[in-house]
Parts: C-alpha cells; structure tokens; sequence
C-alpha cells in the first residue's frame, strides 16, 4: 500500500476548505433572512390595514345603518385574511395565492364600504372618516411598497443560489428558491380607493 505525502494531503484539505468557504452559505443565509424579514414587512403592512378596518367600519356604522351586509363582508373578510398566516421558509405558490386572494377579498370589501360615502354626504364630511381614508391610502400605497421590496429580495436571493458555484451548495444545504408575489388576473384594474 502506498503512502499518501504530506503535501497531497495538505493540498485536498486546502481544496476542500476552499470549495467549502467558497460556496457562498454564509451569503445564501444573509439573502434567506432578507427574504424572511421583508415578508415579515409584508405581513405587518397588512396587518396595519387589518387593524384600522374595525375603527372605519365603526365610523361608517354611525352613519349607515342600513348597510349591515356591506359591514358583514368587510368583517368576515377581514377575519379570513388575519387567519392565513404564513412562514416565509414554506412559502409555496400554492400558499402565497391562498394569501393573496384573501388579501383580495379585504380590498374588495373595502371598496365596497367606501363607496357607501357617496350615499350618506355627512359621512364624507367626517374628520374621523377622512382620517382613515387617508390612513387607508397610505396604507395600501406601503403594501404595494413591501410586495415591491419582497419580489427584490426574493429575486437576489433566487438569481444567488442559482449562480456558479452557488447552485452546487445550494441543493445540499436546503436552500431552494422562493416564490413571488405576482400580479391578479385582473391587477391592471388598480382597486379603486378614492377620498373626494
């Protein structure tokens, strides 16, 4: 049996430590919590709009009485899409479009109730109303921010672990892409939020 020298061992630690180093986990795992904590941005803008729902439905009650089935879809709406709760480590397509399409069904329901200003003139005259309209606007126009800053993240981290010789390590170390958000079938009819 032959011996193995010294520098031949020394040269396969030195290449292996280098591959390994080389592989980039350190970065994989940066980009990985980049993604995590910007969908946690995600849902906490979200969560703004699910949280000042109750004070604006409250608002409109007083002025709407008749509306219970508007304040009843607003409500529910509210309730099924403050339940998805989703971990930016299992984001699926699958999960990611149960997400949106509650999401979806919160901003339809919004609308809904919004328009009812036009039918009660004191209500749009209410500084608490405005108030919330403008909190609302604000609100949607960071959502769209968020999803923006998310589909960045999402997209550094996908084209790294896809990248030479990051695409090695990647598959062995469990990092595999992530999804984006993407567009509605109809998202080129933005949802209408208008405080006039």
């Amino acid at each position: 049996m032959k011996r193995i020298k010294f520098p031949v061992i020394v040269i396969i630690v030195v290449a292996c430590v280098t591959l390994f180093f080389g592989c980039g986990y350190n970065s994989m795992v940066g980009k990985q919590e980049a993604v995590t904590s910007q969908w946690g941005q995600v849902q906490n803008v979200y969560q703004r709009r699910a949280d000042l729902i109750p004070n604006l439905v409250s608002t409109v009650k007083g002025y709407a009485k008749h509306e219970s089935e508007t304040f009843q879809a607003v409500t529910e709406a509210r309730a099924g899409a403050t339940q998805i709760k989703i971990d930016a480590n299992d984001l699926t397509p699958e999960k990611l479009k149960e997400f949106q399409q509650a999401q979806a069904g919160v901003g339809a329901a919004l609308n809904k109730l919004l328009v009812l200003r036009e039918n009660y003139p004191d209500l749009k005259a209410n500084q608490n109303f405005l108030d919330l309209q403008s909190q609302l606007e604000g609100t949607e126009n960071r959502i769209t921010v968020e999803r923006q800053k998310f589909n960045d993240a999402v997209r550094d981290y996908n084209a790294y672990i896809r990248k030479f010789p990051q695409v090695i390590y990647a598959g062995w170390f469990g990092f595999s892409q992530k999804v984006y958000f993407e567009a509605e079938l109809e998202a080129e009819k933005a949802p209408v939020v208008s405080f006039e």
